[in-house]
């Protein structure tokens, strides 16, 4: 689904030590299902994860009074990767600003310096008619975007709410990249793109915004002196949103900045019908040892909405744990097993609500779990 990582990042080695994050909302639902798809992986697999839960977000406030007990944070600093579930509760309301910045999502990938963001997309023929968009413009479409992750606009400063002399606010948020950090995340999508169809889409607004017109440049120079090899387009983001709904077995790779890439992500989240069915995975530059650091989460929200009521799809989690088996376990072949398993549930016609059609049997969180578990222990 999102390539084969670099051999040096994935060489087997001593137990791993996945530091779970279940975190708010639907989170600890969800990361339960995709703790007991990977444990059937250490069991009957042999893939060396040890899985430590640590409190986070609203649940460690309520317990410890902190969204990010120390504890937590020494073990997600150590850890060989995170498995992390979603943030933001109806429960954080009344907890102060600076404890919400302590546990909040954007100062870990901070961090970790996890500033390369894949979110695959692909068809599932099953789903086609959960879909809005026509069967025949999303057959066959298999994509993955490279969302840079740990700049631009959600970390640029000056930022905030003022109140200006006239008594009026004004909100200021500063979206700002450096040749280094826009360089660093094209060469991943190169790398990336080497491993499957060879085809890269830059997306930016280079037409309007001066931040956009050095993304362009500096995509097209690493292109150049690093990649010929490798097809390079550039679009901009209003054409990609629009080329997504129309076309979007046009596209291979797609690297974009934060912005536009949370943005356009979730676009791409209508082929399958449901920001349920999206896994993400977020990773470092490689470390001395080659292993990247790593943190891995579907991209839906806490949905506090539906939180505890045993209705979420937790496919979005699952397919992170095949991210995780493939970028971090070195396992491409257990992580290919899943995304097969996951497909051959829906195939099955195994559904939860949200990607569920009028008549169709809806299933809770675990069974929906159950059925990928089904489907791995049939293959087996």
């Amino acid at each position: 689904m999102s390539g084969t990582p670099d051999r040096r990042t994935t060489e087997p080695r001593d137990t791993l030590n996945i530091v779970v994050l279940p975190g708010d909302g639907i989170g600890p639902e969800v990361t339960a299902e995709a703790v007991r798809v990977l444990d059937w992986f250490v069991t009957r697999r042999g893939v060396p994860l040890a899985m430590e839960p640590r409190l986070f977000g609203a649940a460690a406030w309520a317990a410890e009074g902190t969204t990010m007990p120390e504890a937590t944070w020494d073990a997600i600093l150590s850890a060989d990767a995170l498995l992390f579930g979603a943030t933001g509760s109806l429960d954080q309301q009344h907890i102060p600003p600076e404890e919400r910045r302590k546990g909040a999502l954007l100062t870990m990938r901070r961090a970790l310096d996890v500033f390369a963001n894949l979110r695959p997309v692909k068809a599932q023929p099953a789903l086609a008619e959960a879909s809005p968009f026509k069967a025949r413009t999303i057959a066959g479409a298999d994509l993955v975007f490279v969302r840079e992750l740990t700049a631009g606009v959600y970390f640029g400063t000056p930022r905030g709410i003022e109140t200006m002399a006239d008594g009026t606010r004004r909100g200021v948020n500063t979206h700002a990249y450096t040749e280094a950090e826009i360089a660093r995340v094209a060469r991943f999508a190169f790398e990336l793109a080497r491993t499957r169809r060879n085809h890269v889409t830059s997306v930016d607004k280079a037409n309007v915004m001066e931040a956009g017109r050095l993304w362009r440049d500096v995509v097209t120079e690493v292109h150049r002196a690093e990649f010929a090899d490798v097809t390079l387009e550039h679009m901009l983001a209003d054409n990609c949103a629009l080329q997504l709904g129309r076309a979007a077995t046009r596209f291979d790779v797609i690297v974009t900045d934060n912005l536009f890439g949370d943005l356009l992500s979730d676009c791409a989240g209508a082929i399958n019908g449901s920001l349920g069915m999206l896994p993400s995975a977020a990773l470092s530059a490689p470390g001395p040892d080659g292993r990247r650091r790593a943190l891995y989460e579907p991209i839906h929200g806490s949905a506090p909405d539906i939180a505890g009521k045993g209705i979420a799809n937790p496919l979005g989690a699952i397919l992170s744990a095949a991210l995780l088996l493939r970028w971090t376990a070195g396992a491409p072949a257990e992580a290919d097993r899943l995304e097969a398993a996951v497909e051959a549930a829906l195939a099955a016609g195994a559904r939860t609500a949200d990607i569920a059609l009028p008549g169709e049997a809806v299933l809770s969180t675990r069974a929906m779990a159950d059925a990928v578990i089904g489907a791995l222990e049939a293959a087996a």
